[in-house]
């Protein structure tokens, strides 16, 4: 690998180890095997857009590895909406915990966004492709569709309120079938 790529792989080691606000320069490039510190200036600007690039990778990685997850889950003819959901967010949970130290230092970077304008519009930048995304994803929403990001900006909350809730108090956060059967009741649908 080159500077650049071992400075993402170092920023993306120090982002799951001790998260976005504690990395310091020193620590991603020792984690890059000792890349100058002047090399994330000339590669990237700043210690924080590294950061943000590598998490942004990061995340693309787990879009992508979901995708096919859930493209992998077998299609049942006669499952209804919930049971599709429901089998959708199985596989969604089952990815989070495969990639835990992917979303505390998402988290993280949330709670930054108050004081670090750059990571502000790291994530609004974000936000709009990951919404079509999971609308496309989850719902068979193509990005052009006229329900895309609303269907997208409900799963898009979903999604952070969910994997909130199994980063903080993992045994009692909802399992896909809490989720289905909350949705059934609040739609008015039998739970199947």
């Amino acid at each position: 690998m080159g500077n650049r790529e071992d400075l993402i792989a170092g920023a993306k080691r120090c982002l799951y180890e001790k998260g976005y606000a504690r990395t310091s320069i020193r620590d991603i490039t020792a984690a890059a095997g000792g890349v100058s510190m002047a090399a994330i200036g000339y590669h990237f600007g700043s210690k924080e857009a590294l950061l943000n690039e590598a998490l942004s990778l990061a995340s693309q990685e787990w879009g992508e590895q979901l995708a096919q997850a859930l493209a992998a889950v077998p299609a049942d003819p006669d499952a209804g909406p919930l049971r599709r959901f429901e089998a959708a967010w199985g596989q969604i949970i089952t990815s989070f915990e495969a990639h835990r130290p992917l979303w505390a230092a998402t988290f993280d970077v949330i709670g930054q966004v108050q004081h670090a304008e750059q990571a502000r519009a790291y994530l609004a930048a974000g936000l709009e492709h990951a919404r079509l995304g999971l609308a496309q994803v989850l719902a068979g929403l193509d990005p052009g569709h006229p329900d895309a990001w609303a269907v997208g900006g409900f799963y898009q909350a979903l999604l952070t309120g969910v994997m909130a809730q199994h980063l903080i108090d993992p045994e009692r956060a909802p399992s896909s079938h809490d989720l289905a059967g909350a949705l059934a009741l609040i739609t008015g649908r039998p739970a199947t």
